[in-house]
């Protein structure tokens, strides 16, 4: 995970580690994925990405 001190800033220090996220255009959506396993975690159900986490090409 990304390094976050001081707390309490309200901003991230480099990306998130392992992560990546692609987007979907059928449902009009970020997907967030494990860059070791490939498996998918989680959806954004706003359609904004996810903050701090690389995206795929």
């Amino acid at each position: 995970m990304a390094k976050n001190p001081p707390k309490g800033d309200g901003h991230r220090i480099g990306a998130v580690k392992d992560r990546s996220q692609v987007y979907n255009p059928q449902n009009d959506k970020w997907v967030k994925r494990d860059s070791e396993t490939g498996k998918f975690m989680d959806v954004k159900k706003d359609g904004e990405p996810f903050k701090g986490v690389s995206k795929e090409k």
